[in-house]
């Protein structure tokens, strides 16, 4: 783990586990493994295993509330992340960063301020100037600014000063200083982004073309499915940034459906294809018994994350686009709601923003993105059609004009009746982790439409004809409706 090698560490672990079920390093080391690998659901299942072995010890319970954090479980996180940051455990600075994080993406600011006026040794350390940059910026703008610009700017830890940064890129945006904020938004990528295998990531997207497009001229199903359909799920199918989390957010207040945040169970399952070598080309020809583990394997994880109150599952996943013939195969009936917003805005609020420098590399310039979309919009939402997935596609800036029309018809084709508690997401109390969390808190409202307008400069320097070609496609399908 040190070595920033996650999935060696999961190998070692499993091989501690397969020596002994009771191997506590084992199953604390899977966790720790999996929660940074994004396997949230597998290092849930593996906490739950240590704490059962030692429910005392404070590492457990650190890695626990980790999880709960990234889980929304939010109260239970905060519980024993404030139990911990007051003990004097070696625990006790890390329970004290992660505990000021939760308050700040939960928007429990008044919180956040009493944690870091009350003091404690967690302010000693260099991640807490950011919890402390943060709740300045609530009065002191300028102020917080120069503080988040000055921490993105020095400092030995990277994520760190990546996180720092786009805070800072964000205040610029919103104070109207546009060259400033992508000025930041190219320095940061550049220093932060390691070289990233755009071809290597669209390669499976692009041999998804040519067997589409046949099922489409033949008006034959691309994908006849060997396994059961499922049924009360629903997911997201669309790039980031395109207002993803604002339809979650909407239907998690429907009393039937339970969002599950940006579960890992697609990606998963898509890396489970790869080993098997099915992936692309041999889903037609994979055994039903193995169809159907994957199927339980992403059911049983979903399930986990659902509120015992709902009857469907809505998954927020941002990698789904990218393997819709593996749902098809493996998930059939799984309702997908494309949702595509103007891709000049979705760029730029994708370039301004936070995303994994490693797996989400292509975000570092628009040429890159534009790569993205144009593969994605090839796909979409033909495939859906191809695939005959049930699915509604939705055009965000639509959805925003017209919310109780269009949460109307995702709730139909879910089998649902209309609630209208739906329009009214921002008053969610589930937490969100994403970049998207603090828009999802206001109340539904056309502020980000034309956002790219303000950065047409930046556009000019890229291949303009082409953007301008997305931008009319993106038009005429809205005129179509």
């Amino acid at each position: 783990m040190r070595q920033g090698d996650a999935a060696g560490a999961l190998r070692i672990a499993d091989e501690l586990i397969a020596q002994s079920k009771r191997s506590f390093p084992g199953w604390l080391g899977r966790a720790v493994a999996c929660l940074n690998l994004g396997r949230l659901v597998e290092a849930d299942e593996a906490i739950d295993v240590a704490r059962k072995l030692a429910a005392s010890d404070p590492q457990v319970q650190l890695i626990g509330a980790m999880i709960d954090q990234r889980l929304g479980r939010i109260d239970r996180a905060v519980e024993h992340l404030s139990r911990l940051a007051r003990s004097n455990t070696p625990q006790a600075v890390e329970a004290g960063v992660t505990l000021a994080e939760v308050y700040w993406f939960a928007h429990r600011r008044a919180e956040l301020a009493s944690f870091i006026t009350a003091g404690g040794a967690w302010l000693g350390d260099p991640r807490a100037r950011l919890a402390v940059a943060r709740i300045r910026a609530l009065t002191e703008p300028d102020a917080a600014l120069a503080d988040l610009v000055a921490l993105s700017a020095a400092g030995t830890n990277p994520l760190l000063r990546r996180v720092a940064g786009f805070d800072a890129v964000g205040m610029l945006d919103r104070a109207g200083r546009y060259r400033e904020a992508f000025d930041l938004a190219m320095r940061l990528h550049a220093e932060f982004t390691p070289r990233f295998d755009l071809e290597g990531m669209l390669q499976g997207v692009r041999e998804q073309i040519p067997p589409m497009e046949r099922a489409l001229a033949s008006h034959e199903r691309w994908i006849t499915p060997r396994v059961d359909a499922v049924k009360g799920r629903a997911m997201v199918v669309g790039l980031p940034r395109s207002g993803t989390t604002l339809l979650e957010q909407m239907l998690d207040r429907h009393p039937s459906i339970s969002g599950i945040g940006e579960y890992d169970g697609v990606e998963v399952l898509g890396g489970e294809l790869i080993s098997m070598g099915r992936w692309p080309r041999g889903l037609s020809s994979m055994p039903r018994d193995a169809l159907l583990a994957l199927q339980g394997r992403y059911t049983v994880g979903a399930d986990r994350l659902k509120r015992t109150d709902a009857t469907h599952t809505f998954d927020k996943t941002l990698r789904a686009w990218r393997w819709l013939p593996a749902i098809a195969a493996v998930l059939p009936e799984m309702v997908c709601l494309h949702v595509a917003r103007d891709p000049r805005d979705t760029a730029i609020s994708i370039l301004l923003s936070y995303f994994h420098p490693i797996t989400d590399g292509w975000a570092s310039s628009l040429a890159s993105i534009r790569a993205v979309l144009e593969a994605e919009r090839a796909l979409l939402p033909r495939a859906l059609e191809a695939l005959r997935l049930p699915h509604e596609s939705i055009i965000y800036e639509d959805l925003i004009e017209d919310p109780s029309g269009h949460a109307a018809r995702c709730l139909a084709r879910m089998g649902l009746a209309m609630d209208e508690r739906v329009l009214t997401p921002e008053s969610n109390q589930r937490a969100v982790f994403t970049l998207s969390h603090e828009q999802v808190r206001r109340p539904i409202n056309r502020s980000s439409v034309g956002r790219w307008e303000h950065y047409q400069f930046a556009f000019d320097a890229d291949d303009r004809a082409r953007w301008d070609v997305l931008g009319a496609a993106h038009a005429a399908r809205r005129a179509s409706r």
